[in-house]
């Protein structure tokens, strides 16, 4: 049974979770192009450019966008198949990702990664960007990412989507939210972020403030 870590009463080690998707990494040019793979080996009419204006969720949700629901788990297997292979190179990381990573390690604090993207996917795009949280922690949604927080007694974590706040309520740890994703900086301060940056770059002076 794991304990939920709350601002007040730290955990130790101090530790800081990550979204992946739009909060660490910009995933859209290589979930685009996987998505253009998908539909052409599908033959589906999928328009690639209004799927990546909503990541966040997990990938299931957007297949069901697509696909009748009876079809959704058979497609899911088959895009993933493709997502090594298109998604991975073209991805880059978000502005201040790295750093951010680094302030939280320069204190002596572990991070984690929590991500609805399934774990191998964010494994290979966190190696392939040379960006190494102490865990990584994949198919967890909104309130659902709560089961990684407090398993890893996280009291930070960060992230671009109203789900991302909520994951954070649900742990019982600090809501750091960037307005990088689909969600503007008032709909996730609305959604009870504890703190709105603009991006990840603003990040290591919240941070120093933070452990001040």
């Amino acid at each position: 049974m794991t304990t939920t870590a709350t601002p007040s009463a730290p955990a130790s080690p101090l530790t800081v979770g990550f979204d992946l998707d739009l909060t660490l990494i910009d995933t859209r040019p290589g979930i685009k192009a996987a998505w253009e793979a998908f539909a052409a080996e599908t033959g589906a009419a999928i328009d690639a450019d209004l799927v990546v204006t909503r990541l966040g969720p997990p990938l299931e949700h957007e297949m069901a966008y697509w696909f009748p629901e009876e079809h959704v788990p058979e497609m899911v297997t088959r895009y993933r198949a493709l997502y090594p292979t298109y998604a991975i190179e073209p991805s880059h990381p978000m502005p201040g990702a790295r750093d951010a990573v680094e302030a939280v390690r320069e204190a002596g604090a572990r991070t984690i990664v929590v991500t609805a993207k399934n774990g191998p996917h964010a494994e290979l795009h966190l190696a392939h960007l040379g960006i190494e949280p102490d865990a990584v922690a994949g198919g967890l949604w909104a309130e659902g990412k709560a089961e990684a927080l407090r398993a890893h007694g996280a009291q930070v974590y960060v992230g671009d989507h109203v789900g991302d706040v909520r994951g954070a309520a649900t742990a019982g740890a600090f809501s750091v939210a960037v307005a990088t994703g689909p969600c503007a900086a008032e709909e996730l301060k609305q959604a009870g972020a504890d703190v709105v940056l603009t991006d990840l770059t603003d990040f290591r002076g919240w941070w120093e403030g933070y452990l001040a």
